[in-house]
């Protein structure tokens, strides 16, 4: 049987990577999924073809009007919604402190965090009319570890884990689960992006350097990361809230040395 048969879920920052794959899963494990994503024409390419309970849905997740509109097209379309994934992020640039721009700072965290607490928000009252559901929070094992050069990612993805922590104490009584998933290393634009960052002109090296600070020596598919998602928004995860789950090739212990 199918692991979501007659749930919906919705998914944020879907048009690739991390979200994509959830989209894709999901509908193949029997979820209508709505694909949330701010850029309307890279969505729509990326789920043409999907299953055809699967819609796109164009929404920034720093607009709580386009959210909220959004939520209310998923319970619409497909009667509720069961499960949601607040996975929109970005990275920002990569800088210490000293040479930080504050300014994109306020921009990852205005993303990272303040995105996924409005998503939250606007989900919880059809998670609630359902009886109970899962959100499931992509964050990063640099919820974990403090790597040189990522202060405002590694900030936003610290916040992540209160916000996790205060939603499944907050939400608990109405049986929805809240846990974030903690990817170390995943092969997607945003890695592609340090990459060049790390080595300019020279992305292999820049790859090569990345690959090497975890155990694994590899990066995560997105894939495997849906794969995790999907157990923590099935009944077989229903025991799990208020946790992090690491899938990051033990790249935490490669930093803490």
């Amino acid at each position: 049987m199918s692991k979501l048969a007659g749930k919906t879920a919705v998914v944020t920052g879907a048009a690739s990577g991390i979200g994509l794959a959830a989209v894709k899963l999901f509908a193949e494990e029997g979820a209508n999924v709505l694909a949330i994503d701010r850029d309307a024409a890279t969505l729509e390419k990326a789920v043409a073809g999907l299953a055809p309970q699967v819609a796109a849905f164009a929404a920034d997740v720093t607009d709580e009007t386009a959210l909220a509109a959004a939520m209310a097209e998923a319970a619409q379309r497909f009667g509720g919604i069961d499960v949601v994934v607040p996975n929109a992020g970005i990275f920002g640039q990569h800088a210490r402190i000293e040479d930080c721009p504050i300014d994109m700072m306020n921009k990852v965290l205005e993303i990272n965090v303040s995105g996924v607490v409005a998503t939250i928000k606007h989900a919880v009252p059809y998670l609630k009319k359902r009886g109970g559901g899962a959100i499931v929070i992509t964050s990063s094992v640099g919820a974990l570890v403090g790597n040189p050069g990522s202060v405002a990612y590694a900030s936003s993805k610290h916040a992540l884990t209160a916000v996790m922590k205060v939603a499944a104490i907050e939400l608990a009584p109405y049986k929805i689960r809240v846990n974030t998933v903690n990817p170390g290393l995943v092969d997607t634009p945003m890695i592609h992006a340090i990459e060049t960052d790390l080595a300019p002109g020279d992305r292999a090296k820049g790859r090569a350097i990345l690959e090497d600070a975890t155990l694994m020596k590899r990066y995560v598919e997105p894939s495997e990361v849906a794969g995790l998602m999907l157990f923590l928004a099935s009944d077989a995860g229903s025991f799990c809230t208020g946790a992090m789950y690491l899938i990051d090739g033990g790249m935490q212990y490669f930093v803490q040395q």
